[in-house]
């Protein structure tokens, strides 16, 4: 599933193909994939006629903004946009096309159908599911350390869990989660509330970081993940611990190892990040 560096580029690639374009049509060829309004063709009519001026994102979520309206979009697994010309052929997995009065499409692709489009009148998107109940992003001015410490020493959940849960904070996902922890040296099965302050301090930072550097290359391309110009990300080659089960760790050369967590797969290194329970300072 992308997560914020996926969907970060996808925004930024989407808003340079997209921003000005009128919508003068949308073929819904897979009606389960829009949640709001119940009726699609309330979905159709509502967005004819309009102009998108703008391509936000909040946590995993893609917003497409037009004049009056906000389209919250989840990719979910394999959902895709490309923007194509008209006269260009779709093929089966292409469930939702916006096409624009400039003889292009907007082409919605996703394999596995399960990406899910919401859509309400612009300033009710955030009061409404699915973006009502998120945490803040890791990088606004509220996700501060001691924001961190405070939701992790109320729970009892493992850290891998906690990290995972979209309302203490939005945007991690199995990728960087598991990569944050190995930067931070925590094991993924410690209780988030037994990390002390300097446990906190340094998994707040490789929060922080890990995001920021798989946003500049790109995000990670993992299964089949592109951005909205058909471009691969490029994180995957920096990465320390995801999918890299029974290769030498870079910093001590012991083979990682992967286990589930919270039902997830999780790769860490045993030597770098030993289970210990530490008292909270």
């Amino acid at each position: 599933m992308p997560e914020l560096p996926e969907v970060e580029t996808v925004r930024k690639t989407l808003k340079k193909l997209v921003v000005k374009k009128t919508i003068q049509n949308i073929s819904v060829f897979w009606p389960k994939i829009i949640k709001s309004p119940v009726e699609v063709e309330q979905f159709i009519d509502a967005l004819k006629g309009e102009t998108i001026v703008d391509v936000g994102r909040r946590g995993k979520f893609l917003i497409i903004y037009t004049e009056e309206f906000a389209l919250v979009s989840h990719l979910r697994m394999e959902g895709k946009y490309g923007l194509y010309p008209n006269n260009v052929p779709y093929d089966k997995h292409t469930h939702v096309i916006f096409h624009f009065t400039d003889d292009t499409e907007l082409r919605y692709r996703d394999v596995r159908k399960f990406g899910t489009m919401h859509l309400y009148k612009k300033g009710d998107e955030f009061q409404k599911p699915p973006l009502f109940d998120l945490g803040p992003e890791p990088f606004s001015s509220e996700f501060t350390e001691q924001y961190l410490a405070g939701v992790l020493k109320k729970t009892n959940r493992k850290v891998k869990s906690a990290l995972l849960d979209q309302k203490l904070f939005v945007g991690l996902g199995n990728i960087y989660v598991d990569e944050a922890l190995f930067r931070a040296g925590i094991h993924p099965e410690r209780l988030a509330s037994t990390l002390n302050e300097k446990e906190i301090t340094v998994l707040h930072q490789e929060i922080v970081a890990t995001l920021s550097e798989a946003v500049k290359k790109g995000g990670s391309t993992i299964r089949s993940y592109v951005n909205s110009q058909g471009e691969i990300g490029m994180f995957q080659l920096e990465l320390y611990a995801y999918g890299r089960k029974g290769e030498p760790c870079k910093k001590c050369g012991r083979p990682l190892e992967k286990m589930t967590v919270g039902g997830r797969g999780t790769h860490f290194c045993p030597n770098c990040q030993q289970l210990e329970q530490t008292p909270s300072k």
